[in-house]
């Protein structure tokens, strides 16, 4: 796999890694933006706010995974290509030596 995608795709997995610590500071951020709003922070309200943050970054690890697959498996029908073509050539060489 191309390091620009395991990269693409480790960011991605990392950006939904959220720490308990991370979670309460995000909640308390919920919780004062909802305030400062004159809204009422509930616990729905900030379950789907959590849920959206998960999803968007399930989103940019399936782009990735999804642009790291096709790669590595253009990448290994060209080697598949290559090998078979070298095995050819090979024996037809052989077939000439041989012969």
């Amino acid at each position: 796999m191309d390091s620009k995608n395991y990269n693409d795709a480790e960011r991605a997995v990392n950006k939904t890694k959220w720490t308990v610590d991370n979670y309460a500071d995000r909640a308390k951020d919920y919780i004062r933006e909802q305030k400062a709003n004159d809204s009422e922070a509930t616990a729905e309200g900030w379950m789907e706010r959590a849920k959206d943050n998960v999803a968007d970054a399930w989103e940019d690890t399936k782009d990735a995974v999804s642009d790291a697959w096709e790669k590595t498996k253009d990448w290994t029908d060209d080697a598949w290509d290559s090998t078979k073509d070298a095995g050819e050539d090979v024996k037809a060489e052989w077939n000439k030596k041989t012969n």
